[in-house]
């Protein structure tokens, strides 16, 4: 970041600014057999010709990345349902649906009922006539408690149109409450958990679609669910996939079940997911082998290979969740958008297991690079990743590779801790430096001008601005200094001998360096500075208001207590409730020594101290001060009548006296409130160099029209001798 136009650096941090593998292993006198299971060092380098793709596909390396309702080499294939309106046969309407998945109708269940605003009716899109399936309808007094108390004691029939209504019921993730996905997740178990009902094929894919959903909750909404109701669904589910046969209807966006019936005997299965632009599963995108196939790694999502040490002819069972919901560890607390995506291998129960190796590329954007990671299985006892039994390593092509021994209902995964790929900032430039350094020597010369003539303009005027240019001279000191922070972490894996759960996927520092006190202190000098500006316009307001009389005796002492105290409370509340040594990046950023203002999607957050410990504080004070300047400026232009034309102040004089004001009062920063609220990129261009500007020469302003002018004014002969010399 170049700092060549000074104190950019505050406003644009205001506007702009593992994969997991689930195993379940049961190990009894049978033979033991050897699995490996490997991500991405599977995938070899596939030569494709050049290709045009169509409907909004995407070419990456020779390959079209298609939408979701589009497939084939170049996107050409339709992979949806068209819209279908209301006819003899449906009376709903049903939006353009992706085929195996089921549409929602546009009808809505009328506001006096239980389920006011919810879909009346769903439709199953059919893979084979590219057309919707009859739909299912929902009651719309039925509620998920409903469901719960009675599908228990159905009949299969009941069972079936249970598990449609329980689709739709939580078709929509903003009414998935704790207690709505806890009712569904009992639901959903029972109806899968008896083998006889989910030979009745509708009721697996409705349960499987209501599991999808209820995958697309908010992360918050699992921190109150019923764990236990979660954990043995997700039991049943691996049971499930052993039981069903090839299904291309149980793959829903956000999960899939798919499974391979012993036959001949094998050496290896391999699972692959290939990409798509929206990131949800498809049934034509997920593929099993007997043999490893070689694919382009720039088409695959991932991929797992099971491999035997001797002949395998039993079932094989996979359940793919799209992320770790119904997963919530105590240990590991997730704060970045990290895909962490769980696979469930499942063997039938007289199958033995000796070990499971395991191994991913670290899927992480541009912006963070792995710091660690840390091989895992699935504690049911515990609900929680433990580490027991398992190793780590790293190969040097750059995977990170697990190896977990003699374990036995075992969900594996490997949760990694990523660094933030931070773009520290340049040194400051010497235009910024040299604009600086002038302003220092002005605020100088200023405030020792002031405290030599005070005698001719009174105390109060004299305090009030030889403060301003105190703290301002200081900040600009610290602006040059401290601004940028001498501690910058190199990214790169810091892979620990260790295997240890990380405590979160973001790797945090604990504070190193003097860059916090220099934000403290840069925080404290500027609200300092404003507070000060604030104080001299209270003053100018109390000198008209009371022209006889002058500036109340008490003004003084409130204005040294309001002036450096206040401050110093706006800067202890945003320490005190932010910042933590383990922590420190609540209280600042990382990238330059300033107040924190972005959350994890690099999103102006108003939570964080930027926002009420800097932002709005300075807001407030120049909405007065421009109030304050307003009514000066009114003041001083109104004609009085009772003065004769020798005694009327000049317009340009008036000019310069509301001129003067505005930049004692700092105003020039409601140039950087304008700046936030523009998005035209040419005039946010123009305002951001008009505010740099401004703010640049502000130390040189004041010299100017609160030193030289006075001076010059005060001593006529200098300026006719400087005059006459031109």
């Amino acid at each position: 970041m170049d700092y060549s136009l000074l104190l950019l650096i505050f406003t644009s941090a205001v506007f702009e600014k593992t994969w997991c593998l689930n195993t379940t292993e049961s190990t009894t006198s049978t033979p033991n057999y050897s699995i490996s299971a490997t991500f991405s060092s599977l995938y070899t380098t596939v030569t494709v010709p050049s290709l045009v793709c169509e409907n909004k596909g995407i070419l990456q390396d020779g390959i079209c990345i298609c939408p979701d309702d589009w497939t084939g080499t170049t996107c050409n294939i339709q992979n949806f349902c068209p819209e279908q309106k209301p006819s003899h046969t449906s009376k709903f309407t049903f939006p353009k649906t992706v085929l195996g998945q089921f549409a929602s109708s546009v009808e809505r269940c009328p506001p006096e009922t239980t389920n006011a605003g919810m879909h009346q009716a769903s439709a199953l899109c059919n893979i084979a006539t590219h057309s919707f399936d009859s739909p299912n309808i929902l009651n719309c007094s039925l509620t998920l408690d409903a469901i719960n108390a009675w599908v228990s004691g159905a009949t299969p029939e009941q069972k079936q149109n249970l598990a449609s209504s329980t689709q739709i019921l939580t078709s929509i993730p903003e009414r998935l409450t704790p207690h709505n996905i806890t009712n569904a997740a009992k639901i959903t178990n029972i109806l899968l958990s008896d083998q006889q009902t989910t030979q009745t094929t509708d009721i697996a894919i409705s349960a499987v679609a209501t599991i999808s959903q209820l995958l697309n909750a908010s992360h918050e909404m699992y921190s109150s669910v019923d764990h236990t109701a979660i954990s043995e669904l997700t039991q049943t589910l691996q049971k499930l996939s052993l039981r069903e046969k090839p299904n291309p209807l149980l793959v829903q966006p956000k999960m899939a079940v798919q499974s391979l019936k012993g036959q001949t005997p094998i050496r290896q299965v391999q699972l692959t997911s290939f990409k798509g632009l929206n990131d949800n599963f498809l049934p034509d995108r997920i593929k099993l082998h007997i043999t490893e196939a070689e694919v382009s790694k720039h088409i695959v999502d991932l991929q797992m290979n099971v491999t035997f040490s001797e002949d395998f002819d039993k079932d094989i069972g996979f359940v793919l969740y799209d992320n770790d919901q119904f997963f919530q560890s105590k240990s590991f607390k997730p704060s970045l958008d990290t895909k962490r995506r769980v696979i469930s291998a499942n063997l039938q129960e007289n199958s033995g297991i000796d070990q499971v190796q395991f191994a991913v590329t670290p899927s992480a954007d541009s912006t963070m690079s792995l710091n660690d990671f840390a091989c895992v299985f699935w504690s049911y006892d515990k609900q929680d990743w433990i580490t027991d039994g398992c190793t780590k390593n790293k190969s040097p092509s750059g995977h990170v590779v697990c190896s977990c021994k003699k374990l036995k209902n075992a969900n594996f995964a490997i949760l990694m801790a990523f660094d933030i790929n931070y773009q520290y900032s340049e040194a400051l430039h010497w235009i910024s430096i040299t604009g600086c350094a002038l302003s220092v020597v002005g605020l100088s010369v200023t405030a020792l001008y002031q405290i030599i003539t005070r005698k001719s303009r009174g105390g109060t005027p004299t305090l009030l601005v030889v403060n301003i240019c105190l703290s301002m001279t200081v900040f600009y000191l610290l602006f040059i200094f401290g601004i940028n922070n001498p501690v910058q972490h190199v990214n790169g894996t810091k892979m620990s001998g260790e295997n240890i759960v990380p405590e979160s996927d973001h790797h945090k520092y604990s504070d190193q360096g003097p860059c916090t006190a220099f934000t403290a202190l840069l925080q404290f000098f500027l609200l300092l500075t404003f507070t000060w500006n604030t104080l001299y316009g209270i003053n100018v307001f109390l000198l008209f208001k009371n022209s006889v009389s002058g500036t109340p005796p008490w003004f003084p002492q409130v204005a040294m207590a309001v002036g450096w105290g206040l401050p110093a409370v706006i800067v202890g509340i945003s320490l005190g409730s932010t910042y933590r040594v383990e922590e420190p990046l609540g209280y600042r950023q990382e990238e330059f020594c300033w107040l924190a203002s972005l959350d994890h999607k690099q999103k102006f957050n108003i939570k964080k101290p930027m926002f009420w410990g800097f932002v709005l504080p300075l807001l407030l004070m120049l909405i007065s001060n421009t109030a304050i300047l307003l009514h000066f400026s009114y003041k001083i232009c109104r004609t009085n009548p009772n003065l004769n034309k020798s005694r009327k102040t000049s317009l340009t004089k008036k000019m310069m006296s509301s001129f003067s004001l505005a930049v004692m009062l700092g105003l020039s920063w409601v140039t950087g409130y304008i700046l936030m609220i523009t998005q035209e990129k040419n005039l946010k261009f123009i305002l951001s160099v008009v505010f740099c500007l401004l703010n640049t020469t502000q130390g040189v302003q004041i010299f100017i029209l609160f030193a030289l002018r006075p001076f010059l004014n005060s001593n006529p002969a200098i300026l006719t001798l400087c005059v006459r010399q031109k």
